[in-house]
């Protein structure tokens, strides 16, 4: 999808998807600018299916994107993937991370913050839980898990929509799909 107007850009937010997508967040890769990946990505497969037509996809890599769970088709796209992605956007930066390393958990917005402080966003995966903290800046959000492992209520995903004046984040939350035989 070719973005008509660059001072507005939409962005699918994701995490956790752990090899597998939920075809209703695959979906909204298909209408917006860039798909953001907080890592436990899990196989090339979802890099491929998120990036669709040509979109961009940017990916951080997970503690769990690793060879054993990413097997040797995808070496490749794995061993491209970095711990962290810093995003120009209209109206600010966005800051992308699995989160893991950053300890304790229950300080981890506190200290998202503290190691970023110019962006106007930090997004991280890692807790499976959907979340957005819009208490200070920068904001920190987690997309929750966009594939079927953990999601705490069915899968999820952040929709970004940024301009120079205004960023909106939306959060949608899908039932979980009945495994198919």
């Amino acid at each position: 999808m070719t973005n008509p107007n660059p001072s507005v850009v939409n962005l699918l937010i994701v995490a956790d998807t752990h090899g597998q997508l939920d075809p209703r967040i695959a979906a909204l890769a298909g209408q917006v600018d860039m798909v953001v990946h907080a890592g436990d990505v899990g196989s090339a497969w979802v890099l491929e299916t998120l990036a669709g037509a040509q979109r961009t996809v940017v990916a951080v890599r997970g503690n769990n994107d690793t060879p054993k769970h990413w097997g040797e088709s995808g070496r490749e796209q794995l061993d491209a993937l970095r711990d962290e992605a810093h995003l120009e956007l209209p109206g600010g930066v966005l800051v992308v991370t699995h989160g893991d390393v950053v300890l304790p958990a229950a300080k981890r917005h506190q200290r998202l913050r503290a190691r970023y402080p110019a962006a106007r966003l930090v997004v991280f995966g890692h807790s499976h839980r959907l979340g957005v903290d819009r208490e200070a800046r920068p904001w920190v959000a987690n997309p929750g898990a966009a594939g079927r492992v953990r999601t705490y209520g069915g899968p999820s995903c952040l929709l970004l929509e940024a301009t120079a004046s205004n960023w909106r984040l939306e959060s949608r939350r899908f039932e979980l799909l009945p495994l198919r035989r």
